[in-house]
């Protein structure tokens, strides 16, 4: 029975997941970190990280990993493809179920869930969903080595994905559906330096078309109608993420793009619950800006077992 008992369950281990597991543990917080799929989030997907400070460079898994055995020193308890199947966490004590694991009791909970890869929704995507469709450059970009790809998006990751695929295939074609890119200015300056990357601006993706796998990406330019077909036997789709928190609704306060609101110390509209990275309402995701919500959000938490701790009945049995 002591053993489901925690001072704090978080659930996510992204890197908002992992940095308040560091805080927590090394507090001497009984830690239980509970994530439905790899520890290390949306950082593993990253091919390159040159923005980390004190880090010239490292893989995103890298820096993924150099966390888990940080919290995992330090005492946290973390368990990967475990999927939460049922929570309570409207109490003093907070219950959550874990497929194959049990139930776990908890006097706080931070919520770290982060997003998913947001798609185009169109039938032939679901087609070709892992038959030439991807949304993970690091994890797939072998696949293509030598091969004509596509990249759908123009944000940062979009273009930087791009280069990084670039050193690999023989070509890569971003289409993207306005004339500009939202991408910082030295990320489109890099994409362009590439001879191996060509831009398809303005346009909009109707289909994709293949027979056992990808063959081609079919576009529409919004403007004129002009229809594109582009030969592409692998699409990396980097449109943006959708919070992964549908799990919550109900349980704490989301707003209307289904982020959960919080205040500036990170608490959520009940009691004893935080939510830390790109889980929660915010303008700007980072690897820095989700550390940095793990860190307020556990040592939020501890202020929080510190003054409400003594007056708490004991758990449910």
């Amino acid at each position: 029975m002591e053993d489901s008992r925690y001072d704090v369950i978080v659930i996510g281990a992204g890197a908002a997941g992992l940095t308040a597991a560091i805080y927590l543990a090394r507090a001497r917080m009984k830690t239980l970190v509970v994530d439905r799929g790899t520890p290390g989030g949306q950082m593993i997907l990253t091919y390159a990280v040159a923005n980390y400070p004190g880090i010239p460079e490292a893989s995103g898994a890298q820096i993924a990993m150099t966390m888990r055995r940080q919290a995992e020193a330090f005492g946290a308890r973390i368990l990967g493809q475990a999927e939460v199947t049922r929570m309570d966490l409207g109490g003093p004590w907070k219950t959550i179920e874990v497929e194959d694991e049990g139930t776990f009791t908890a006097r706080s909970v931070i919520l770290a869930t982060g997003g998913v890869p947001r798609s185009l929704g169109l039938p032939s995507e679901a087609v070709f969903r892992g038959r030439g469709i991807s949304y993970c450059a690091t994890c797939d970009g072998d696949f293509f080595a030598g091969q004509d790809i596509a990249v759908i998006g123009g944000g940062n990751s979009a273009l930087e994905e791009s280069v990084s695929l670039a050193r690999q295939v023989r070509s890569v074609t971003i289409i993207h559906e306005f004339d500009h890119f939202q991408a910082q200015a030295w990320v489109v300056d890099q994409a362009r330096r590439e001879p191996r990357i060509r831009f398809l601006m303005e346009q909009d993706v109707r289909e994709f078309v293949g027979d056992e796998s990808l063959r081609e990406v079919v576009t529409v330019h919004k403007r004129t109608g002009e229809v594109t077909r582009v030969p592409a036997t692998g699409a990396f789709i980097f449109i943006g993420y959708v919070p992964d928190t549908a799990r919550f609704k109900g349980i704490v306060d989301l707003d209307e793009r289904g982020q959960i609101v919080t205040d500036d110390l990170l608490r959520t509209s009940v009691p004893g619950v935080f939510a830390a990275g790109d889980a929660r309402q915010k303008r700007y995701r980072q690897i820095t800006t989700a550390v940095a919500d793990g860190t307020i959000a556990a040592l939020s938490a501890i202020e929080y077992l510190g003054t409400s701790g003594v007056t708490l009945p004991p758990p449910p049995p």
